[in-house]
């Protein structure tokens, strides 16, 4: 196929010799296999990320670092530059996010260069070779379920232990390939413990894979990982290897009706981003 002009500039510098196709396009980016040698890989073309809240932009990008105090400013005005910096680091931060948990073993597609807004990353493949579909794309068994669900229970804790909460993690951005499930799009990625809203997302995305997974295996809607998981990182006693019990017991107290109220908006804007991914 012809070579999108956002892809000329890898052709030109060597990083790719042929683009075969698209393989996908969502309102955050497009994404190419294309070729380069006898590897088959992955272009990754971000777009403007019109999708997101004010709201749920400040929450992800809290704490994380700008280059200059020029480019901070310029992101709190909202001028033009502001939005351009703005953007630019919530593209390289998913470049960031997947290097570092690569290094850490995680699951994820490994990188291999970032140019120009474009992502050149693993292709992740099934069986036959082509593209693995999405963990919503199958239909899994009980035993299936559980031995997913425990083996991506695995990842988040050591994505923890490097450092990152996913914060957007859901059965739409896990990829099933030959040997397992694998962890994708990571922009939104946050530092778990940097940022406030780190304890939050985490106990969403061990939520949703709880609730995808117990569709299958309804034993496992009654397990309660996140807090358990959260609470061994806060102690310091959260490792890789480290074996949870899907059991905890929550303090009982007052009920912060603020906490309560954000959870709900939370849930809210999860449930919109869930439809247009499937309208996608």
């Amino acid at each position: 196929m012809k070579t999108p002009p956002r892809l000329q500039s890898l052709v030109e510098e060597g990083l790719i010799d042929t683009v075969v196709r698209q393989l996908m396009s969502g309102k955050e980016a497009m994404v190419y296999v294309v070729r380069r040698g006898d590897e088959t890989l992955c272009a990754k073309i971000y777009k403007e990320a019109t999708n997101r809240s004010f709201r749920q932009a400040v929450d992800y990008t809290e704490n994380r670092k700008t280059k200059n105090t020029r480019q901070a400013r310029a992101m709190a005005k909202g001028t033009r530059f502001g939005r351009q910096a703005q953007e630019a680091a919530w593209q390289s931060a998913e470049v960031d996010a997947l290097y570092r948990l690569a290094a850490a073993g995680v699951r994820v597609p490994q990188p291999h260069n970032f140019l120009d807004g474009v992502l050149l990353m693993e292709l992740v493949a099934n069986a036959e070779g082509d593209a693995a579909p999405r963990l919503n794309d199958v239909a899994f068994t009980a035993e299936e379920a559980r031995a997913h669900h425990a083996t991506l229970l695995t990842e988040v804790v050591r994505m923890l232990c490097a450092g990152v909460v996913h914060g957007d993690l859901s059965e739409f951005n896990i990829l099933l390939a030959q040997d397992g499930p694998v962890i994708i799009d990571l922009p939104q990625a946050v530092d778990a413990a940097g940022n406030n809203h780190a304890k939050r997302m985490l106990l969403r995305d061990v939520g949703n894979l709880r609730d995808f997974f117990g569709a299958f295996a309804p034993d496992l809607l009654s397990t309660d990982h996140g807090p358990e998981i959260w609470a061994l990182y806060e102690q310091g006693a959260l490792t890789p290897d480290t074996a949870l019990t899907g059991q905890f017991k929550h303090a009982e107290g007052p009920v912060d009706l603020g906490a309560v109220i954000r959870e709900i908006g939370d849930a809210q804007d999860e449930e919109m981003m869930r439809r247009l991914r499937m309208q996608q």
